[in-house]
């Protein structure tokens, strides 16, 4: 565990680049410098999560509701019946956002 406060004065050490090219943690009010030899952190790749794991799994559009005259926005595809669902996923000031999928052709997209 590295030093966080200096010895001499207690208040706060900062990290900071040595001329040799290292880092190190030196106080900001007294001369106490103290050289890091080894990394403090450590790097972790996470397995990314697919979206519908995140919005319910591949069942999460079996029970959505179903909206009427929506036109589907792919260029393609003259779909007007869509299944939707509402997630809040901004501040709770902001209008929740829609997810919306095409009952015809499978299109997915979102209305703010």
């Amino acid at each position: 565990m590295p030093i966080l406060f200096c010895p001499f004065c207690a208040n706060l050490l900062i990290l900071s680049r040595m001329e040799s090219g290292g880092n190190r943690l030196e106080c900001r009010t007294c001369p106490y410098e103290h050289p890091i030899d080894k990394p403090i952190y450590s790097r972790k790749n996470f397995p990314r999560k697919e979206k519908e794991d995140v919005f319910g799994g591949p069942g999460a559009w079996d029970n959505a509701q179903k909206a009427d005259n929506v036109a589907c926005p792919a260029p393609d595809c003259n779909g007007q019946e869509a299944a939707y669902f509402q997630v809040q996923i901004r501040s709770a000031d902001e209008p929740m956002t829609t997810f919306m999928k095409c009952m015809e052709c499978g299109n997915r997209w979102r209305e703010n």
